[in-house]
Order: structure tokens, then sequence, then C-alpha cells
């Protein structure tokens, strides 16, 4: 049944034009590994610290719950299963691992459906958040690289987890020096997860041809960079609530300046030392360092250095002013 609605969309889909098709392809895109990366990072380092974290709490949790659930599945993605799905334009490049539950989901219930969990913020807000939630999952199967079981069950355990962290970080509240017991206790289920993944045997069905129709090892691949994800987000978040303190509330040229550098900074780790890590550390240990990289820069190396500069900054305006 989910094949038969992927080809009545597809049918849809080739007969209404591509207006509707490059919209959700756009859409889609906010569901993508790096564009919430950003986002989050930009909320915790210059919007609000408190709900940066509360999001990459959630994601944290998030990518270690789809990458489970993917590796235990193994589903197959439509295109696989049935020939007759071909998705549109480029988006095949955005599907990567195994297809149940949408990853791109789960990753808009984080930060969009987290932010619309949030009452505090406006009511028009955060419906407007949970539209982007309902257009990022449906554009999944509109452009046929998920079917509708994937995306309901990742909106569901996205939903679900941003919950659960929610009371925690209340919970956190009240408890503040329980925040190495989270971190050790996240970091423990990143472990097992990993181990997990590593030891499991992955289906090895082949085509008519005799050819391997997916690599498991190469569909554990997100799931490993959620393991280095979560572990440097963890620890980032106590060393720098213990030794850093950093905050956002701070006038607006200095939030503009956070994004600015914060932004230049994560590209060049993003887009040149985490490249040339790959090409030196391969395989599952290669992934879960270089996300771990990524991640610790932004959840302390970046915050440590601001605090840094910041400081230094009002100390020589201090003495600017003293010598007037």
């Amino acid at each position: 049944m989910d094949i038969d609605i992927l080809l009545g969309l597809q049918e849809f889909r080739n007969g209404a034009g591509s207006f509707l098709a490059d919209f959700l392809a756009k859409m889609t895109y906010l569901g993508e590994l790096n564009t919430v990366l950003v986002i989050m990072a930009l909320v915790y380092w210059a919007v609000s610290k408190d709900l940066g974290t509360y999001l990459f709490m959630g994601w944290s949790g998030n990518r270690l719950v789809n990458g489970m659930l993917k590796v235990t599945a193994c589903a197959y993605r439509p295109w696989v299963r049935d020939a007759r799905i071909i998705p549109y334009g480029n988006s095949i490049t955005t599907a990567t691992g195994y297809s149940f539950p949408s990853g791109h989901t789960m990753n808009a219930a984080t930060v969009f459906g987290g932010g619309a969990l949030k009452k505090e913020a406006p009511r028009a807000f955060r419906i407007l958040l949970g539209v982007l939630v309902v257009l990022v999952a449906f554009s999944r199967i509109y452009l046929g690289v998920h079917t509708p079981q994937d995306v309901l069950t990742g909106a569901v355990c996205g939903t679900l987890v941003m919950l659960l962290v929610m009371k925690l970080m209340t919970w956190l509240t009240k408890h503040p020096g329980k925040d190495i017991l989270v971190a050790c206790i996240g970091i423990a289920l990143a472990v097992i997860v990993g181990i997990y993944a590593a030891l499991k045997q992955y289906p090895t069905d082949y085509d008519a041809e005799g050819k391997l129709l997916v690599d498991g090892a190469k569909m554990a691949n997100d799931t490993f960079k959620g393991i280095g994800w979560c572990s440097a987000f963890l620890i980032g978040w106590v060393l720098e609530r213990r030794f850093v303190g950093f905050s956002t509330d701070i006038p607006m040229m200095k939030r503009i300046s956070r994004i600015v550098s914060g932004l230049i900074s994560y590209y060049v780790i993003s887009l040149i030392a985490v490249p040339l890590l790959k090409n030196w550390i391969s395989g599952a240990a290669g992934t879960i360092i270089t996300c771990f990289i990524q991640m610790f820069f932004i959840s302390f190396i970046f915050p440590w250095g601001i605090k840094h500069f910041e400081k230094s900054g009002i100390k020589t305006n201090a003495v600017k002013k003293a010598k007037k």
C-alpha cells in the first residue's frame, strides 16, 4: 500500500508540473543535517543559550533513536523496493542511510517541532513552526524518497523525544549538579548504539545481476554520525556549564558579530578540517571523530572563544577609557 501511495503521488507530480515539486524540494532542505546544525548553533550562540541547549539535547537524543531504528529495521528505500519509484530531481542525493524512520522528519521535529512545543513562544510563531514540520515530512513522501510510515514514525518519535527532553531540562534546572550524570548516561547510550551498529548483521540481498542491493556498512554511517555528535555535545555542554558560562543576554551588535564569526569558523571546520581528517581516518572511526570535532566546536570551543574574546574586548575598552 505504501508503494501504491508513492506511485499515485508520482503520477500526480509528473502531471502537475514542477512548481510544487520544486517548492517541496526546497522545504526538504530545512530537514537536512547541516541546515538544522547551523540553525541550532546560531540559536545557541546568539539568540537563547537555554533554547539552543534544549534543541541540541533533543537532537542528540533523536539522532541516537533514529540511528538505532534505522539499523534495526534495515528498511530499503522505496526505489530499491520498487524500480517504478523515481525520486524527483536530485532528491535522491539527500537520502542517506536506510529508509525507516525518516531522518529529515526527525530533524524537523527537533528544531521546528521542539520550538512549537515551547508555550512561551507566540502562538502564530508556534503554528508556523508546526507547519514547517508538516512540509518537511510531506516533502519526503512527495519527492519519492520515503514512505508514509517512515515520516509518520519519524514525526512521532521526534516529538516524543522533545517532550521527554523538555521534562529533563526542567529537572536539570532544579538539579544543576546532575549534568555530569546526564552526560554519562547519554554517552553510555551512544556507545551501546555504536557497538550494536558495528556488530549486527545486515541484509545481503542481491539483484538479478548478482550485485548487492544495499551495503549495510554504508547505511550505518548516519548512525555513527549521531554517536559522534551526541557524545561531543554532552561533553562540550558539561564543560561549558562548568568552565565557561557564556551568556546570550547581549547587545544586538554582539549577536551579529557572533553569528558572522560563528558561521565563518563553522564552515572552515566543516569544509576544510573535516574532509582532511576523513582522508586520514576512514570507516566508522573517521565518521565518529569528525562529527565529534564538528559538534565539540559548536558546543564548547566557539563559546569558550567568544567568552575569552569579548572579555578581552571589555578590558581593552576599559583601559582606553581610563587613559582618557
